[in-house]
């Protein structure tokens, strides 16, 4: 398989580790768009959040939730921070794996670009 996300995963690829457990992983973003940028994605490839199955239930709620326990352990939680999930080209998706980008650090905007 040719993903990146999979190649970070299997130790093939480096990236700055700040979260593992048995199905997910987060890392600091390569091209940060705020003060604190990582990604959250799961272990397991799924390509786009239309892939979704309903035996992956389970794991999109674990997504959340080491974001939000990211967020807290980063000290911006309680300030406030986003989650963002992008699907497919319009959408914004550049690498299909899914993947959450969680940021924090700076004040937000609406709409987002």
């Amino acid at each position: 398989m040719d993903c990146l996300f999979c190649k970070i995963i299997n130790r093939e690829i480096p990236a700055d580790i700040v979260h593992e457990d048995d199905e997910i992983l987060a890392f600091n973003d390569i091209d940060p768009k705020a003060p604190t940028h990582m990604l959250v994605i799961p272990k397991k490839h799924i390509a786009t959040l239309n892939d979704i199955e309903e035996g992956d239930l389970s794991l999109v709620g674990r997504l959340q939730y080491a974001a939000a326990r990211l967020a807290r352990d980063q000290g911006f939680a309680d300030d406030g921070y986003r989650v963002v999930m992008n699907c497919n080209e319009d959408g914004g998706q550049t690498v299909y794996h899914i993947h959450m980008h969680l940021m924090g650090g700076r004040r937000f905007t609406w709409p987002a670009g």
